[in-house]
């Protein structure tokens, strides 16, 4: 008997999403296993204490408020392909986004390329239109965290201003030595762009150069596209930016009453801490170590213990960077099985022609 070409390879299908379910699975446990790895015996101690003592209903609500941020954040990426004439799908953009959270927890800021290169492989959108939209959702980002903070100075009070001042003037302590370097950034770039411009047309003829040119002319057209967003589209990236710094603070909140000694503390307090937050994602990769004590910290202001300030820090940043793991890791399989599928479509239907 002969066998069946096409149950036959249904069957290596099969055994490949087994073998491809397996590698992602244990991607996710290398990153659980490596974030451990470098924790203090002391601070793995913290976390295992928090596992005890936590309401897990309320830290559930956390990881479903995180993923819920992550798709907001997908939903206002994707109004930025508009204006370039791309609609992306809301799943993929979603997938792509969730991809990224992983991938920043290997390296900082690799997320942002692993994104594009995910929505080029589901969409089909040029990469460097997607990092031109990128860089312009990343420098919004920056504006509005800057507002955020200056609302923060506004609202805190005592020890907690006294501290996210000792805090910027020790970040930012070389800040003159910074602004000669932007200075010296924008004089180059306002040389290579004029240069640019001049020689252009006659370096035109070479083939590297059109190359060039055409990622030049997509990532300017990502970068601006936020000025040709329309009235709708403008109001709703404003909307979805306003909703997910709201989620952010609202995660705070909902770590407090997975805890019986910070079940009192409101939204100032969540605001205060996603403050104090922001500032450990800065000083370490992902907030590791850092973004824990300055969350015990920031609680240290309301009068809760260090033991509870740790633990609600550590369960905290565990239920984002779990939300990031599970994520990812699915829909890495997803785009796997979906790039998978549709070689094959396009294989079967090269043999039946």
């Amino acid at each position: 008997m002969k066998s069946n070409p096409e149950s036959t390879n249904k069957h290596r299908l099969k055994l490949g999403d087994v073998l491809k379910f397996i590698i992602f699975f244990g991607i996710g446990l290398f990153f659980i296993y490596w974030f451990l790895l470098k924790l203090e015996p002391d601070q793995r101690n913290a976390i295992w204490e928090s596992f005890k003592q936590a309401n897990w209903w309320w830290v559930a609500a956390v990881i479903a408020e995180t993923a819920l941020s992550h798709y907001v954040r997908a939903l206002r990426w994707r109004l930025l392909f508009k204006p370039m004439g791309h609609v992306p799908s809301r799943n993929n953009t979603f997938g792509s986004v969730a991809v990224a959270y992983l991938s920043n927890l290997a390296f900082p800021r690799l997320g942002e390329v692993t994104r594009c290169a995910t929505l080029k492989t589901s969409e089909d959108i040029p990469m460097e239109k997607s990092l031109g939209t990128v860089v312009t959702e990343r420098l919004f980002d920056v504006l509005a965290f800057g507002v955020v903070l200056l609302l923060g100075l506004l609202v805190m009070f005592g020890k907690a201003k006294d501290w996210l001042y000792d805090a910027l003037s020790q970040k930012f302590a070389t800040l003159p030595h910074w602004w000669a370097v932007i200075l010296v950034a924008v004089v180059l770039g306002i040389a290579a762009i004029l240069i640019y411009r001049h020689l252009r047309v006659r370096w035109m003829k070479y083939k590297v150069f059109c190359k060039i040119d055409s990622i030049i002319t997509g990532a300017w057209e990502g970068l601006r596209s936020i000025f040709r967003l329309d009235r709708r589209s403008m109001i709703l990236f404003l909307l979805y930016s306003v909703c997910l710094y709201g989620l952010y603070i609202f995660g705070g909140w909902l770590i407090f009453r997975a805890f019986e000694e910070t079940s009192w503390l409101g939204a100032r307090a969540a605001f205060v801490m996603y403050i104090f937050g922001s500032v450990g994602m800065m000083i370490s990769q992902g907030g590791l170590g850092a973004y824990p004590v300055l969350v015990w910290q920031a609680l240290d202001i309301y009068g809760i213990s260090e033991v509870c300030g740790l633990a609600c820090g550590w369960l905290f940043w565990g239920a984002q960077q779990a939300t990031a793991i599970a994520l990812g890791m699915s829909y890495m399989i997803y785009f796997s099985l979906k790039k998978r599928s549709g070689a094959s479509r396009t294989g079967d239907n090269s043999s039946s022609q």
